[in-house]
């Protein structure tokens, strides 16, 4: 048996070697953050070229190959409600090398649709940085007998079931929007589905749909073209790139109505500290950049600037809000 000074002895050496393997490690990390990226990074999309969540990836891209001296592809991977992208991702590197970009349902609405998803949010990703909310405008042909929404709240009212909507798939955040627009206002239209978002925001234009969602970025210009019209926005406060834009409420709408979605880059589980904590602040600080913040404006996104607990917060009271909404409606995908 030890004596007292021998047992002293031995823990304060266990002490000693602890430290010294932390400080290793502590050292180890800090030299892998400094030496990463060590080749190129891809971030994965699940959206087709072209779009507003598309242009912002891709001048995000160039930003941070600049930052970090490697290129930064973004590789789209469209189709299959975002799992192509998802299993793209899953399947590549899981030292940050690779990133993804999600939509808003990918973490908190399909959870509660699908019985069983090819993923697990919480335990397949890590946001690494939020980068924008896009709020929905009410859209109706230029011709629309709609001035405001309480001219669609009264017709849909009087015909329950006969004023149609439109939406690209079941479960997303223009389906959802309605859904909860006819919760608040006692309601009942009828959902049409269309293929692709260049189909259905064409038959708005072309007056063949009286009525949808959609962010400024992907309707506005058709807006400016003349081919449509916004009634509001469901935000609370009018966009500062669609000034004469009024929100939902100033329109005749319900009160504190909101409509969005919105867009995370997230990196594998389990990234060293170090590694992540540069992902997040080079992100942070590419967003920052006047260049970007116009092109928010552009397509009347709103910088999503959330940071630590912040971003837990915001995507729990997402997640509870989205659930509500779904269990009510009964929307299931599977």
């Amino acid at each position: 048996m030890r004596s007292r000074p021998q047992q002293r002895r031995a823990a304060l050496a266990a002490l000693t070697t602890a430290a010294i393997t932390a400080l290793g490690i502590g050292h180890a990390q800090a030299q892998n953050a400094a030496e990463w990226p060590t080749r190129a990074v891809r971030l994965v999309s699940p959206y087709p070229t072209g779009g507003g969540p598309d242009a912002i990836s891709r001048v995000l891209a160039e930003k941070l190959a600049k930052k970090w001296g490697k290129t930064v592809l973004v590789e789209n991977r469209p189709g299959g409600n975002g799992f192509i992208a998802i299993d793209a991702f899953k399947r590549g590197a899981k030292d940050g090398h690779d990133l993804l970009q999600l939509d808003s349902v990918h973490l908190v609405a399909y959870p509660y649709m699908f019985k069983k998803l090819p993923y697990d949010a919480s335990k397949d990703f890590d946001v690494q940085a939020t980068l924008f909310r896009a709020f929905m405008m009410f859209v109706v042909p230029t011709d629309s007998k709609y001035k405001t929404l309480t001219d669609v709240i009264a017709d849909a009212k009087a015909r329950p079931g006969q004023l149609d909507y439109g939406s690209w798939s079941i479960g997303n955040p223009v389906h959802l929007g309605m859904e909860e627009f006819q919760f608040l206002t006692g309601t009942k239209m009828q959902h049409v589905l269309y293929k692709e978002t260049t189909q259905l925001y064409g038959a708005v234009a072309n007056s063949e749909l009286p009525l949808t969602q959609g962010t400024a970025g992907t309707t506005g210009p058709l807006y400016k073209a003349g081919k449509l019209r916004f009634l509001a926005v469901a935000a609370p406060e009018r966009l500062a790139a669609y000034p004469e834009v009024p929100t939902t409420a100033e329109a005749g709408g319900p009160k504190d109505y909101e409509s969005s979605g919105w867009n995370v880059i997230v990196g594998p589980k389990g990234l060293p500290p170090a590694v992540s904590d540069k992902i997040r602040r080079d992100i942070a600080e590419a967003l920052s950049e006047k260049d970007v913040l116009e092109r928010f404006a552009t397509f009347g996104y709103v910088p999503l600037s959330l940071q630590g607990p912040q971003v837990n917060a915001f995507i729990d009271a997402e997640a509870k809000r989205h659930e509500v909404i779904i269990k009510r409606a009964k929307i299931e995908l599977d």
